[in-house]
């Protein structure tokens, strides 16, 4: 089966997270729909972080019955944020493979962006372009399925009452951090 995956990030403390939305074609359309039906007046995007406590609360109560689960990676930043989500980058290109997706999108983080194509190309090695996978970065006002990423990300991140709501969105967590 063909699926897609929305791929954003965040930080708390020394653990880098990325996390992956993984969402069926039949559903991209319906999803897109909600999310942009749950913009304020005037707002180009949903970012978790500068929502209010009571945004939160309602866009998890909209999103958590949708068909999709987020994966999250998890690596220690002590040697660096840009070798730990690499690190990341790396590992979800190989899980992705596994799972059928064909389509990877990543919030852009415009120059930072190359870091992430040279790792995934090397990710692939020499069977990349038989492999099927087509990456590429998009801002996130471009794509309301990077939201979901972000959200989930935000959520597992805040920990507590914030975990416990988005659990019906969770995947696996891949911890990559050294015991």
């Amino acid at each position: 089966m063909s699926l897609h995956a929305f791929v954003d990030e965040s930080r708390r403390n020394n653990t880098y997270l990325l996390a992956a939305a993984i969402v069926d074609p039949g559903e991209l359309t319906k999803l897109r729909k909600l999310l942009m039906g749950l913009r304020m007046p005037n707002q180009r995007e949903l970012h978790f972080k500068k929502e209010t406590p009571a945004r939160r609360k309602q866009i998890l109560s909209a999103l958590t019955p949708a068909a999709v689960h987020v994966d999250i990676y998890l690596a220690c930043c002590r040697r660096g944020e840009e070798r730990a989500r690499q690190n990341c980058v790396a590992r979800l290109t190989d899980e992705v493979l596994k799972a059928g997706v064909t389509r990877l999108v990543f919030d852009s983080r415009e120059v930072r962006d190359d870091h992430d194509l040279l790792t995934i190309r090397t990710a692939l090695g020499k069977s990349a372009w038989g492999t099927g996978l087509f990456y590429e970065h998009l801002p996130s006002e471009n794509d309301p399925l990077l939201w979901i990423a972000d959200i989930v990300a935000w959520c597992y991140g805040a920990g507590g009452d914030w975990l416990r709501r988005v659990q019906p969105l969770m995947g696996d967590v891949i911890d990559m951090r050294a015991p």
